[in-house]
């Protein structure tokens, strides 16, 4: 028997080419991407004899359509579907196993099985717990390099992780950037749904911006379900500057053991605000985080806004978290913490407008040294019960954006207009050290 296989699309052929030990495809709709999956892996299966390959999707119904379904039919003659194990069976020894995984107690079927490649299917459906817990699994005796390959469109709970990870390059611990390989596919890539379905393309280009940028274009700035669908990086993030000395500054933390997320945001004489500084931390106990705070401010604050829990008294000891930040030097002001018109007030601030120039801008713009800000914001999610709300989930995300939330709801106000004739000139030789220091 022959294995027939369509013929892959340029940008398909380069994923099977393509031997990283972590691949990503796809970032539009249409782009073929179940279809690169299932003609690559039943070649791995005939090329490697005895290898053991996992494809992944959130559920059952969707496996069975995409992916058991084509290959059983495709494969017949070649190797041997048995539903009872979920397992197409090669005669050279080698087999593909067809999983779901839509919660994490899902993951207890996967651990302690080893596969040499791990397929999963729309990897942005599933949480980073997930994709990592996952990695854990592909391992295996035999001299075969083993490899794990995600397809991928923006929006869905792993979206920031897969971003990081295929898109923004950003690698932190043991990650190797020579382990990732990114290639992306738009449905003006698959030349074979352009000429066959024509109707489809005019209906990408015909959606709503948010959705058009992400479906047709693949842009991981904007998705399905943003909560902060307004978010413009070209608008809302902006290069540093020197702060004029008279322009009133606040600090808002968000605090947990989990992660200090500490923001200074400065407010002009119009109330605009700018993010200047962030300190992104985890693992700090209460007195270890003041103190990163006080490393990090060289100025005097008007206010160091915090949620209202930081106030609660601990029963062992009768203090609370704010008193013990106070003892270490950093008094907390009390911000409102209702989550619904808190998140209404924040896009308010991130609304775009124009200024008396005509140019577009935004009430609250972010400097680019603030990273974890800039890359959390735009990440979250509606919940999918409250879609007036921000999902909590991934919690990495919320830290950050919860912090500006608080900001905003301390109704912060700049200092009244000032004679400029009478400001102090800026110290330009401590603007240079502040920056070196700080990144601002």
């Amino acid at each position: 028997m022959i294995l027939k296989l369509p013929e892959p699309q340029p940008k398909q052929k380069e994923f099977l080419s393509a031997s990283a030990r972590f691949v990503g495809y796809g970032g539009g709709r249409g782009g073929g991407k179940s279809m690169a999956v299932r003609i690559k892996a039943p070649l791995l299966a005939l090329n490697y004899p005895g290898i053991v390959i996992l494809i992944l999707r959130r559920t059952m119904p969707e496996l069975r359509q995409n992916h058991i379904q084509p290959l059983a039919s495709m494969c017949k003659g070649i190797a041997e579907y048995k539903s009872s194990l979920k397992t197409l069976f090669f005669k050279n020894g080698s087999q593909i196993l067809f999983g779901y995984l839509r919660h994490d107690n899902d993951l207890l079927q996967y651990q302690g099985n080893q596969y040499d490649i791990i397929f999963v299917d729309e990897a942005t459906q599933f949480s980073e717990h997930q994709l990592m817990s996952l990695t854990a699994c592909l391992r295996g005796a035999n001299s075969f390099p083993k490899r794990m390959y995600f397809t991928m469109n923006p929006g869905g709970v792993g979206h920031d992780f897969m971003k990081r990870l295929f898109v923004t390059k950003e690698y932190k611990d043991s990650e190797d950037p020579d382990d990732y390989v990114f290639i992306k596919a738009l449905v003006k890539d698959n030349q074979i749904l352009m000429k066959s379905d024509p109707g489809y393309v005019k209906m990408l280009e015909n959606l709503p911006p948010v959705q058009r940028e992400a479906w047709l274009n693949g842009d991981w700035d904007v998705f399905e379900g943003q909560y902060f669908s307004m978010w413009n990086r070209d608008i809302h993030v902006i290069k540093p500057f020197g702060l004029p000395s008279h322009w009133r500054r606040y600090r808002t933390i968000d605090y947990g053991l989990d992660m200090l997320a500490c923001l200074w945001v400065a407010l002009d004489e119009q109330n605009n605000a700018y993010v200047y500084r962030e300190v992104y931390e985890s693992g700090l106990v209460v007195s270890k985080a003041a103190e990163r705070i006080k490393e990090y401010s060289d100025e005097e604050v008007f206010a160091t806004f915090a949620p209202p829990d930081l106030w609660n008294r601990h029963a062992d000891t009768g203090r609370s978290t704010a008193d013990i930040f106070a003892e270490s030097g950093i008094p907390l002001t009390k911000a409102k913490n209702d989550r619904v018109q808190g998140w209404y007030d924040l896009a308010e601030w991130l609304k775009i407008r124009k200024d008396e120039q005509g140019m577009e801008t935004a009430k609250l713009r972010i400097m680019e040294n603030c990273k974890n800000i800039i890359r959390t914001l735009p990440s979250l999610q509606c919940d999918e019960k409250h879609p007036n709300d921000v999902s909590r989930e991934p919690h990495e995300l919320t830290h950050a954006p919860d912090a500006l939330r608080y900001f905003v709801a301390g109704r912060p106000i700049g200092e009244p207009v000032v004679d400029v004739s009478k400001m102090d000139e800026l110290d330009y030789d401590s603007q240079v050290e502040r920056f070196l220091r700080y990144g601002m």
